[in-house]
C-alpha cells in the first residue's frame, strides 16, 4: 500500500516537471531568436500567482571582460527608474512634507517666470503634463551634457518663458521634470535623493543590491550598455558616452530582474507606502480641464494600457544601450520584466509573448 501511495503521489510531481520543461522549452523561443551568446543580450523574468515560471539570461554583461548575464546582473532602468523617484515623492507627500499640489515655484524660486512656476505643481512634473518644453541643447552641448546631473538638466526648464500648453491639459513626455522632482525630494528631505531612495524603498523592498546613478557611480560591478555600430560591432553607451546619462532622476537606478520583483512585490504588499497612495499611484489621475487627442493615460507614474485585451501596469526604460520592459497584469496576476543592454524590439518582443500566453491558455485567472 504505501509503495502504491508513493507512486500516486510521484505522478502528478512528473506531470508538473514535464509540463513546467515544456513551457520553459516554449517560452524560450519566444526570446532565444533575439539574442546571441556572444554578444550584449538580456535577462529575463516572468511571475504567475506569485510563483516565478521563468527565469533566463542571455549574452553578455561586460564586453571587456567576457562576463556572462545572469539574473542577477544589474542593468540601467532608464525610464522605469521614475516610478523610483514618484515614489519617492509619494512618501514624502503621504507625511505631509510636501503637497502634490504645491506649485514648484515653492521649491524653485529662481524661475524666470514667476507666473508659470506659479502654475506648474509636482503633480504636472510626475504626469508629464507640466507644459515646460525641455529645452535642453543636448546636440550643441554635447560635452557639458556627458557629465551634466540633475541640477543641470533640470535648470535650462527655469529660463521658460512659454508653456507649450496650460498645466494639466494635454501629455509630452518629459525627462527633465524628473530630474526636478528627484531635487524636490532632496529640498524637502534633507538628504540627497539616491539616499533616500535607498532608505525609505530599497531598503524595505529588499533591493539591497540595486543602486542609483550619481555622476559615474556606479562604475563597477554592473552591466554595460551597447550599440552596434557599422562595422557590425558593438560600441559602449552609458556614462560618459551618452549625453545626458548622468542625470539620474529621469533614468538613474540599476536593479535586477530578481530584485524588481521583490520592487513589485513590496508595491503590492504595501511595505513603503500605505494601500491609498499606491492605488492612487497606479490609477488614472484625473485632470477635468483634459483636453488632449488622446485620452489621459497615466497614474503617478505608471502607464496604464492594454495588452492582449488586459489591463495593464507598467513602464519602459531606454538609456543609452540600455532598454527595458516593466508589466503587471492585475487581473491575471501576472509579472513580466525584460531588462536588455543593447537595444531591442521590447513590444515587439511583449507582444509575442502574450500571443504565447494566450495561445497556451496561460492567461487565466486559475
Amino acid at each position: 500500500m504505501k509503495k502504491i501511495i508513493a507512486t500516486l503521489f510521484f505522478f502528478p510531481l512528473l506531470a508538473t516537471a514535464q509540463k513546467n520543461r515544456l513551457m520553459k522549452s516554449q517560452l524560450d523561443t519566444v526570446f532565444q531568436p533575439y539574442f546571441n551568446e556572444m554578444e550584449p543580450g538580456a535577462a529575463v523574468l516572468l511571475v504567475k500567482n506569485g510563483k516565478v515560471v521563468y527565469q533566463n539570461a542571455f549574452g553578455i554583461a561586460d564586453m571587456q571582460t567576457n562576463e556572462k548575464i545572469n539574473s542577477k546582473t544589474l542593468f540601467n532602468l532608464g525610464s522605469i527608474s521614475k516610478t523610483v523617484v514618484a515614489y519617492g515623492v509619494l512618501k514624502l507627500a503621504s507625511e505631509n512634507k510636501l503637497s502634490l499640489e504645491d506649485p514648484i515655484s515653492k521649491y524653485f524660486p529662481d524661475f524666470k517666470s514667476k507666473q508659470i512656476a506659479e502654475k506648474v505643481k509636482i503633480v504636472h512634473l510626475l504626469t508629464h503634463t507640466s507644459g515646460l518644453p525641455d529645452s535642453r541643447r543636448v546636440n550643441d552641448e554635447n560635452e557639458f551634457y556627458l557629465t551634466a546631473k540633475d541640477e543641470e538638466n533640470f535648470a535650462p526648464l527655469k529660463q521658460t518663458e512659454q508653456l507649450e500648453f496650460e498645466p494639466g491639459t494635454k501629455y509630452h513626455y518629459s525627462n527633465p521634470a524628473f530630474n526636478g522632482l528627484a531635487l524636490i525630494i532632496e529640498k524637502v528631505s534633507g538628504k540627497k535623493w539616491q539616499s533616500y531612495i535607498e532608505e525609505e524603498i530599497f531598503r524595505p523592498s529588499k533591493m539591497f543590491h540595486s543602486t542609483i546613478t550619481d555622476g559615474p557611480h556606479p562604475e563597477t560591478g554592473v552591466s554595460h550598455g551597447y550599440v552596434k555600430n557599422k562595422s557590425n560591432g558593438f560600441d559602449e553607451m552609458d556614462y560618459g558616452e551618452e549625453p545626458t546619462f548622468a542625470a539620474a532622476g529621469n533614468g538613474g537606478v540599476w536593479s535586477n530582474v530578481v530584485e524588481l520583483w521583490k520592487y513589485e512585490k513590496a508595491i503590492q504588499q504595501h511595505l513603503f507606502l500605505s494601500k491609498e497612495w499606491i492605488d492612487k499611484s497606479r490609477e488614472v489621475f484625473p485632470f477635468p480641464q483634459w483636453n488632449d487627442s488622446i485620452p489621459s493615460r497615466l497614474g503617478l507614474s505608471w502607464f496604464l494600457t492594454n495588452e492582449a485585451g488586459e489591463n495593464m501596469i507598467g513602464h519602459t526604460g531606454s538609456q543609452g544601450g540600455f532598454i527595458s520592459d516593466y508589466c503587471w497584469v492585475p487581473s491575471h496576476k501576472i509579472f513580466y520584466v525584460l531588462l536588455c543592454n543593447t537595444p531591442k524590439p521590447i513590444k515587439e518582443i511583449r507582444a509575442k509573448l502574450f500571443d504565447l500566453l494566450k495561445e497556451k491558455n496561460w492567461l487565466n485567472k486559475q
